[in-house]
């Protein structure tokens, strides 16, 4: 792990991309023609050439800033602490990082009393609440890649940072499954479109079933007859996915909690008792499609280290879960925060939300232009997956994957950085308790 595929393997190499949840490691990169930026080598995905673009062909030498002013970093890491142990209720955001760094931030959020919550944080509690509520029965990649002979969509097909979903479950692969059947829950245009291409290949077959009302009423009336229970003018196309479903060998559901709309956690408490109705007499699962940029992983972290997911603190009560009131956009809105440390290792897109609360932002070095104000401190980390090594975890969740590095960084890792921090707010508490 400590070898970096440019280094080792020459202008070309195979890759772990980090840039989704579905860590797909099929790839190869290596650095563009100019030099200027890291680029696919071979392998097709949006997610990947996006989160590329943002990386030069060689490692960075981004410096911190104090107040918009640069910096060495022995100072950032001190203001940085000074700042976190004079807040009496900090709140951890962002959260884009791996799991070395999810132990930091979770070490230092119950040094502080910090609250937790990722930037995808209300699309990650949707699946997160029905879980807690109800329970389910959920898949992997390699179940549905091996054995999935019947995929319902929600809504429409997997798209955004999932658009390689589909590819991954091996659909576009001869004999993996003698016969697939897509279906999409929901009849829109690029529904159509997309399984229009799915139908080109061998052995599968596709369909669009309309709402019947909403995505909530739909899934409600699925549920309702495949327990059997009586209802009044059912569209034919719901009755027949009924029937396919009670066919299917292995049925899977598959939604994006981040296009799920409000309350979308009655849809997958919905989804699961259909999932739990079919394996009583077949095989079935839900495969929930998020946790990105570090959110799924953080969460995955926080919750063997603790027993409670994110949204979660270590405060004067003890351990406390709050899905509702700890989210982080809610907290800032009522200024219950006094200070934000925003995290985000991936995506230079996704900085802190604008808030007076004194910010310490540790990420991408194309953030530095989100902490150019008074009260703020920049500390510019290594990416795992490009310039130092780490480990995700997948979407489906029970598999960890390993981030070799493109290069060497001259970064240090966020892991590093955050113990620095923790160790300088003990000292600054045991200094300010010094009669």
């Amino acid at each position: 792990m400590n070898e970096s595929l440019l280094a080792t393997e020459g202008a070309a190499a195979r890759w772990t991309c980090p840039f989704c949840a579905l860590l797909c490691d099929d790839l190869s990169v290596r650095v563009s023609a100019s030099g200027a930026s890291l680029e696919l080598a071979d392998g097709d995905c949006a997610s990947a050439r996006i989160g590329l673009a943002h990386f030069s062909g060689t490692p960075s030498t981004a410096a911190p800033l104090i107040d918009g002013r640069p910096a060495d970093l022995a100072d950032a890491v001190a203001v940085a602490a000074r700042i976190l142990a004079a807040c009496r209720q900090p709140l951890f955001g962002g959260l884009g990082t791996d799991v070395a760094g999810a132990r930091a931030v979770y070490r230092l959020a119950c040094k502080t009393g910090a609250i937790c919550d990722a930037a995808g944080g209300a699309a990650l509690m949707q699946a997160v609440r029905s879980l807690q509520d109800r329970g389910g029965f959920t898949t992997t990649l390699a179940e549905v890649r091996t054995r999935a002979d019947l995929i319902v969509c929600l809504g429409e097909l997997p798209c955004g940072e999932a658009a390689e979903f589909l590819p991954r479950c091996g659909l576009e692969e001869d004999g993996l499954v003698a016969q697939r059947h897509v279906v999409v829950l929901g009849d829109t245009i690029a529904a159509q479109a997309g399984l229009a291409v799915l139908a080109r290949h061998r052995g599968i077959s596709t369909e669009v079933v309309p709402l019947h009302g909403d995505l909530f009423s739909t899934v409600a009336l699925l549920s309702a007859l495949l327990a059997k229970r009586a209802a009044r003018d059912v569209p034919s196309p719901l009755a027949s996915l009924v029937e396919r479903l009670r066919a299917a060998r292995y049925a899977v559901i598959v939604g994006q909690t981040s296009r799920l709309p409000a309350q979308g956690a009655l849809i997958i408490e919905g989804v699961h008792r259909i999932v739990g109705t079919l394996n009583a007499t077949t095989r079935a699962g839900a495969l929930w499609l998020g946790g990105g940029d570090g959110a799924g992983t953080v969460n995955e972290v926080f919750t063997w280290l603790s027993g409670l997911p994110l949204r979660s603190r270590a405060g004067p009560a003890g351990l406390e879960h709050e899905p509702l009131c700890f989210d982080a956009s809610r907290l800032l809105a009522d200024a219950a925060v006094d200070g934000l440390l925003w995290i985000s290792s991936f995506d230079p897109t996704c900085g802190p939300p604008e808030s007076p609360v004194p910010l310490v932002l540790l990420g991408h070095p194309e953030l530095a232009s989100s902490a150019a104000r008074a009260g703020s401190v920049f500390i510019p980390v290594s990416t795992p997956g490009i310039g130092s090594a780490g480990h995700l975890f997948r979407a489906d969740g029970g598999t960890v994957l390993p981030l070799v590095p493109v290069y060497r960084d001259n970064l240090p890792s966020l892991a590093d950085v955050l113990g620095s921090i923790a160790q300088g707010v003990s000292a600054s508490r045991a200094k300010a308790a010094v009669p």
